[in-house]
């Protein structure tokens, strides 16, 4: 322990504020708050403190101490909160999210705004709405606004002009600003707004909008597009009187529980709105020594509902902890109505917090016990960590394969319903790529493929995987846009890293949880893919080198050695056989070439010697 340290913490003043443990590197390795900061840092350094194993490897790894003054505990709490999450301490309890809720993306910025679902918000001039949970809601709030208002999700560019719309604007999805003279620039921005009023809540606002509109197309007799404004107000009010249901049907509250062995924890939450569990989230730590529920949890809320846009009336936690009254008041404040926290004792709230603690252990098992989830459940969290539109019943993948350019040949795999279908596998020779390019290779084979379904009119998969980084994911997407398929869903993982690069969203790459069973899947699917490649390309290595090998004998031609690998399948099976039975498959003449070069070839590969030129 650095006896600086002590004496750093005798000097502090008896007022809130954070204190931040540093390495020897000046990193940091823990963020704390305190009512008085005097009296808090200096309880570290007394010989009578409780034994504790963490504090102690922390107090070790401690070169430097640093602290910052804050006016009271509500400003220390949310200051705290905030350098945990910037610097992610390694001896601070951090928030390990295996499922993070989705934001709806508006691109206000662009001359066409499109929507798209994400899970994390940018400094990017889009604007943001949400969090929404269940996270299928927000699908389905882009999905409505696809239908009703025709504004799209996809990642044409829309600065240049495209010989052809794709498929969504001949269903309707979309007004087509991609291609010439299916919109105006005005008709866009009308149904942009729309969709901002939609996004913002502004129902009223809406449909008084439509309103004027409708009688406006009904004057100039555009009565088809008065028609369209009668069904979009009918929609918007449905909706809006569901959600007036949904609000007014019962309490809300978020209620956490967990499970604990050793350093392993799971946390569930669950989401009760309107009297009903709509979500549920899991939380999981490897690495928590000396258990204490009363301060893991008053850090996992803190981090859990600092930074959250939506807040419940209640929250019920497992366990209870000293600055719960300073979070209430920081959570009434953000929320404007009142947050209370508690421990539930009895009653209906009791056996809730214990229904949770149950799902809590489940989620323990099948985490830590290695329980093999359900396919469906893993399909829908891979559909949610790459914002797919479903969760994906076929995924076709690609990988390339050669050395140092030679043979170079690729492979597909397919994954469908949950199993590798080998009778869809296909195998490609590289054609166009006379050189060591896996991005040119990538991008003829992802062309070959789908230039071949579209021809048999055949539908796509429903996620195309490439085994390689961006260079290979944006040239399979170029191959797919020279097809006029700009809505496909692309993803590749990078070998190393095993990060997951999203066509559309590339500077958002997805790590998973090396636990989580949706990385698996991947895994599998581009494992088998890199295999498939790699046995075709020794199978045509090897047969180039076998029937060359052939060639060098006077007399024998490529049909000659054909032939004979035909009949005996390998140059070292042909060693094995007799001249009679060579006589019985090519003329007697080529069949005594044949047996005295491979006798010649076995006798120098012994004798090394024998090839000494005299």
């Amino acid at each position: 322990m650095n006896p600086n340290l002590r004496a750093k913490a005798e000097a502090l003043p008896v007022q809130p504020g954070v204190y931040v443990f540093k390495d020897e590197n000046g990193k940091p390795i823990y963020v704390g708050k305190a009512k008085s900061l005097r009296s808090r840092v200096r309880s570290y350094f007394q010989d009578s403190r409780p034994l504790d194993d963490k504090r102690d490897l922390m107090l070790d790894a401690a070169h430097d101490l640093e602290t910052i003054l804050v006016d009271n505990e509500h400003e220390a709490m949310a200051l705290e909160n905030n350098l945990i999450k910037q610097f992610k301490p390694r001896y601070n309890i951090l928030l390990r999210d295996d499922k993070s809720y989705p934001y709806i993306k508006f691109t206000a910025y662009e001359r066409f705004p499109r929507v798209y679902v994400t899970r994390r918000v940018k400094k990017d001039g889009s604007i943001y709405y949400g969090p929404y949970f269940p996270a299928n809601l927000a699908y389905r709030i882009v999905d409505f606004i696809h239908r009703h208002f025709r504004v799209p999700s996809c990642h044409v560019d829309l600065e240049r002009e495209h010989p052809r719309p794709c498929l969504q604007f001949y269903i309707k999805r979309c007004l087509g600003p991609c291609a010439k003279d299916l919109t105006t620039p005005e008709r866009y921005a009308e149904a942009a707004r729309d969709a901002r009023l939609l996004l913002e809540g502004r129902e009223s606002d809406l449909v008084r909008s439509l309103h004027g509109r409708m009688a406006e197309a009904s004057n100039q007799l555009a009565f088809e597009d008065a028609a369209r404004y009668r069904d979009q107000i009918r929609t918007v009010e449905e909706l809006r009187e569901r959600q007036k249901m949904a609000a007014n049907s019962g309490e809300e509250a978020d209620i956490l529980g967990f499970h604990q062995e050793g350093p392993l924890v799971a946390v569930n939450l669950f989401h009760l709105r309107g009297g009903r569990v709509l979500d549920r989230r899991e939380f999981f730590w490897e690495d928590v020594e000396n258990f204490n529920p009363r301060e893991f949890f008053s850090s996992l809320l803190g981090q859990l509902y600092l930074d959250q846009q939506y807040l419940p009336g209640e929250i019920h936690a497992p366990a209870d902890f000293d600055d719960r009254e300073t979070l209430e008041e920081l959570l009434s404040k953000k929320r404007g109505r009142p947050v209370h926290i508690s421990t539930p004792q009895a009653g209906r709230k009791r056996a809730l917090l214990e229904l949770v603690a149950r799902n809590a252990r489940h989620s323990f098992e099948r985490r830590f016990r290695i329980m093999k989830p359900h396919v469906r459940e893993v399909l829908e969290n891979l559909s949610e960590a790459l914002d797919l539109p479903k969760p994906p019943n076929r995924v076709e993948a690609f990988d390339v394969s050669h050395i140092q350019g030679t043979d170079i040949v690729a492979s597909m795999v397919v994954w469908e319903s949950g199993k590798m279908m080998k009778s869809d596998y296909r195998k490609f020779i590289i054609k166009s790529v006379p050189q060591n390019n896996d991005f040119a290779s990538m991008k003829e084979v992802v062309g070959r493929r789908y230039r071949r379904l579209q021809e048999e009119k055949r539908p796509l998969p429903d996620l195309v995987l490439i085994d390689g980084g961006l260079g290979q994911l944006h040239a399979a997407a170029a191959a797919l846009e020279d097809l006029g398929i700009i809505n496909q869903p692309v993803a590749s993982i990078a070998k190393r890293e095993e990060i997951l690069y999203v066509l559309g969203r590339e500077n958002e790459p997805v790590a998973l949880d090396h636990h989580s069973p949706a990385l698996h899947l991947i895994q599998q699917i581009r494992d088998e893919a890199h295999r498939f490649a790699v046995t075709f390309h020794r199978a045509r290595r090897t047969k180039r080198e076998v029937t060359s090998e052939l060639l060098q004998i006077p007399g024998v031609g490529e049909k000659t050695a054909r032939k004979l690998l035909n009949q005996f399948g390998s140059v070292s099976k042909l060693r094995e056989v007799s001249l009679e039975e060579l006589a019985q498959v090519v003329k007697r003449s080529q069949a005594k070439r044949v047996f005295e070069h491979l006798a010649e070839t076995i006798v120098n590969k012994n004798n090394p010697s024998s090839r000494s030129i005299i």
